[in-house]
C-alpha cells in the first residue's frame, strides 16, 4: 500500500509529538491490512477445510535405542482386556496374514524371508514354524525402518519382504525391489517352486515398505511404494514412487492409483466399502510437531500433496513449487496423528469378540519417532467409527516406551491383525515378538 507523506511540521517543539502521531496512524494502518490478510488467509483455510498445523520449528533429531524388556514389563491395554506373548524369537517380524488353513505368515525384511506359525494347540499359541521361502541372507547396511541393505538385483527373489496376501491360490509378496507371486495349496510349509516376478518395483534408497492389498472383488491389487528421500522430486517420475499402485493380479494393467504420498505403508479395506485406506509417514525436519502423519480413505486419481505441501495446502517452502495447480487440489487426510510416529501397519476390526465400540475401527501401529526430541509413538493406537466416518485418536496398546527423553523403547509395533477368533496380533520388530490381545469382559 502507498502512504500519503507526512504533513509539513515546523521545527519547534511541537516537532516530535506530531511524528509521533503519523507513525502510529500508519502502523494502525498496517496491524489492520496484517489483520485482514490474516482473516482472509483463515477464511480461505476454512472453505478448503484445510487443518491448522503447529508452526515450523527447528528439528531435533533424537533417534533412541531398543533396549531389553525391564524384568516382568508387558504391553498395557484397556480395561477388560488382556495381553500375551503370542511368539518369541520372530526376528524383525512385521506383517501378518493368516492362510486359508489358519497358518500365520510372518514376513521378515532383515532375514529376507517369510516364515509360518502353525498352532495345534487348544490356547491357538503357535507350537511349529517353517520357513516358507529365503532369499540370500541380506548384507546389513544402515539400520532403521526404511533403511536397510542396497537390495540384490530384481529376479524375483525374496529381497526385504514386507506386503502379503493370499489370493486365488498363490501367495503375494511385496518385495522392495519387486512384486512376486508363489504357487500355494491348503497347508503348504515351503514354497513349492520359484517365484514369478509381476513387476519391478524400485528398491533403493529409503522407504523400503511394500505392502500389498487386493480389491474386495478380487480384481485389482494395489501396491504401496515410499518415496525415495525426505521432500524433493527424486523418484516421482519413471521409479513411480512415493505413491499407491493398481495392477491386475497378473501384474498386468499398472496405473497410478493415488500419488502425493511420501511413504505410505499399511493398507486396508474399510468394512462394508470398497474404500482403500492407508497409512502415512510425513516429512522429517520441520520440528518435533510438524506436520501430522496421517491415515485415510485415499480417493482414486487422488494428490495428497508431497513433496510440495502437507495436510492439503501447507507449502512445503524447502522445496520448488512446480506445480502450484496440483497443490490447489491435494487432499487434506480423513485422521492426523502426531508428527514423527511413524504410522505403519493398519487393520479394521472386523472380529465380533471386542465390544461394540471396535467393531469396524480401525487399528494403527505406531513404530516410534527419531526426528523429534522426545518419544512419540511406540504404541497402537485405536479410531473408533460411527456411520462410517472416524471418531478421535484413542490409545490402545502402550507401555513401550521405557524413558521417553532418550526416547528409549523395549518394543516398537508394526503389524496389526485381526485373529480368526476375533483376537487382535501386533507384531514388534523391536523385541522380535508378536503379541496378541484378547478381551474378557
Amino acid at each position: 500500500m502507498h502512504f500519503p507523506p507526512a504533513p509539513p511540521v515546523r521545527y519547534d517543539t511541537y516537532r516530535s509529538k506530531t511524528l509521533r502521531g503519523v507513525q502510529m496512524k500508519r502502523s494502525r494502518i498496517l496491524i489492520l491490512l496484517c489483520l485482514g490478510v490474516a482473516s482472509l488467509s483463515a477464511v480461505i483455510a476454512a472453505q478448503q477445510n484445510v487443518p491448522p498445523v503447529p508452526p515450523v520449528m527447528a528439528a531435533k533429531p533424537n533417534p533412541g535405542s531398543v533396549v531389553p524388556r525391564p524384568d516382568n514389563a508387558m504391553p498395557k491395554v484397556p480395561a477388560a482386556f488382556t495381553v500375551e506373548l503370542f511368539a518369541d524369537n520372530v526376528p524383525n517380524a512385521r506383517m501378518m496374514v493368516y492362510a486359508p488353513n489358519g497358518d500365520l505368515f510372518v514376513s521378515e525384511p532383515s532375514q529376507n524371508a517369510v516364515v509360518i506359525l502353525r498352532s495345534s494347540t487348544k490356547n491357538g499359541l503357535p507350537d511349529q514354524r517353517f520357513t516358507f521361502e529365503q532369499g540370500t541372507p541380506p548384507q546389513r547396511g544402515r539400520g532403521g525402518q526404511g533403511r536397510g541393505a542396497a537390495p540384490a538385483a530384481s529376479n524375483g527373489e525374496m529381497t526385504q519382504p514386507f506386503g502379503l496376501a493370499f489370493h486365488e491360490g498363490y501367495l503375494y509378496v511385496g518385495n522392495t525391489n519387486s512384486l512376486v507371486r508363489y504357487k500355494y495349496k491348503t497347508g503348504d510349509t515351503k514354497a513349492s517352486g520359484p517365484p514369478e516376478k509381476l513387476a519391478d518395483l524400485s528398491g533403493f534408497g529409503n522407504h523400503s515398505t511394500r505392502n500389498v492389498l487386493f480389491s474386495r472383488d478380487g480384481k485389482k491389487l494395489y501396491v504401496s511404494v515410499g518415496s525415495l528421500n525426505n521432500i524433493d522430486e527424486q523418484g516421482t517420475g519413471n521409479e513411480h514412487r512415493a505413491m499407491i499402485q493398481e495392477y491386475n493380479p497378473d501384474g498386468t494393467g499398472f496405473r497410478v492409483f493415488a500419488s502425493g504420498l511420501r511413504n505410505p505403508v499399511g493398507l486396508a479395506l474399510q468394512p462394508g466399502t470398497n474404500t482403500v485406506w492407508t497409512a502415512v509417514n510425513e516429512r522429517d525436519n520441520l520440528g518435533d510437531d510438524t506436520p501430522p502423519e496421517y491415515t485415510t480413505s485415499v480417493k482414486d486419481g487422488g494428490f495428497y500433496g508431497w513433496p510440495y505441501s502437507y495436510i492439503g495446502g501447507h507449502v512445503d517452502s524447502r522445496v520448488p513449487q512446480k506445480e502450484p495447480d496440483l497443490v490447489k487440489r491435494a487432499i487434506v487426510p480423513d485422521v492426523l496423528i502426531p508428527a514423527h510416529s511413524a504410522p505403519l501397519g493398519i487393520a479394521f476390526y472386523t472380529g465380533s469378540q471386542f465390544p461394540q465400540h471396535y467393531r469396524n475401527g480401525l487399528f494403527v501401529a505406531l513404530h516410534g519417532s527419531w526426528n523429534r526430541s522426545t518419544t512419540n509413538g511406540a504404541k497402537v493406537i485405536f479410531i473408533p467409527f460411527q456411520n462410517g466416518k472416524p471418531g478421535a485418536v484413542e490409545d490402545f496398546l502402550t507401555g513401550f516406551v521405557v524413558d521417553p527423553q532418550k526416547n528409549d523403547k523395549w518394543g516398537r509395533p508394526v503389524g496389526v491383525t485381526v485373529t480368526p477368533d476375533g483376537s487382535v496380533l501386533v507384531s514388534d520388530d523391536g523385541g522380535n515378538r508378536i503379541w496378541r490381545i484378547r478381551y474378557k469382559g
